[in-house]
């Protein structure tokens, strides 16, 4: 059954389903993310007292710095992704449920269909073509003098793979009268195409030092993927078991038909 409903039932569905889906996503990032973060922080640290010990040899005597306190701290940050999650999870379902109202228009996918090719897309063009192209660092990692630039790229990337899932759908309605498979691997060949033109356009950055362990930052950047993908996959099924509970909920159930004999 397609997918029914007024723009403002649309947009309570998707805040309940993005609260969730931030919730969870934030569980994630407490419990895989977070260690990964912290043995980051204690190279961090590590390298920091390293450069300090050496700039006090070479100072006169009696003259020291103060250590600056961080404006939140670790605990606070470790619960504030909840609330942080929490809201952007908020955000998230309101756009989705928005993009559901707008995009049932030229689909005939069924409700919950829809809602779960919606957040496929959504997660392959805003994380994950973003993220192979320049993935995500740990606090370690990175020049703090070159992160407008890096804050650029990354919405370059995102526009890029925005501009790759519409290609790729357009191609695949475009093909309508061809055999459902070959409209698929026409689609997705436009995704991958456009995807590799723009990588290969956008500049490359890295600014991992030979010295961090390759190990944890693969560890974060894979608990940093599944945090993300965790909001989106949530948020699609969260999205898809309320729409196909609204719809049974109205349908009305059909009574027998007695005959007289």
């Amino acid at each position: 059954m397609p997918l029914i409903g007024s723009l403002k039932t649309l947009l309570l569905r998707g805040l309940l389903a993005g609260l969730i889906a931030g919730l969870l996503a934030a569980t994630v990032g407490y419990f895989v993310g977070e260690p990964k973060i912290e043995a980051a922080i204690a190279i961090e640290e590590a390298n920091t007292a390293k450069e300090k010990a050496a700039d006090h040899a070479q100072e006169p005597a009696g003259h020291t710095h103060g250590d600056e306190e961080p404006l939140v701290s670790r605990s606070g940050q470790k619960a504030g992704q909840f609330l942080a999650l929490g809201l952007a999870g908020l955000a998230l379902g309101a756009i989705f449920g928005s993009v559901a109202y707008f995009a049932r228009r030229y689909s005939t996918l069924s409700g919950p269909k829809l809602a779960l090719g919606l957040a496929l897309a959504g997660w392959a063009a805003i994380v994950a073509v973003p993220f192979f192209k320049y993935p995500a660092n740990p606090p370690a990692v990175g020049d703090p003098d070159t992160i407008n630039q890096r804050t650029l790229l990354w919405l370059a990337a995102v526009l890029l793979g925005l501009a790759a899932v519409g290609i790729g759908v357009y191609v695949y309605k475009l093909l309508a009268a061809q055999l459902d498979t070959l409209r698929l691997i026409a689609g997705v060949g436009a995704f991958v195409l456009i995807v590799v033109l723009g990588y290969i356009l956008l500049p490359g950055i890295n600014e991992v030092t030979d010295d961090f362990p390759a190990a944890l930052l693969w560890q974060f950047r894979a608990a940093s993927l599944g945090e993300t993908a965790t909001l989106w996959a949530c948020l699609g099924l969260g999205f898809a078991a309320l729409t196909e509970f609204a719809t049974r909920g109205s349908t009305p159930v059909r009574e027998p038909v007695t005959t007289a004999g």
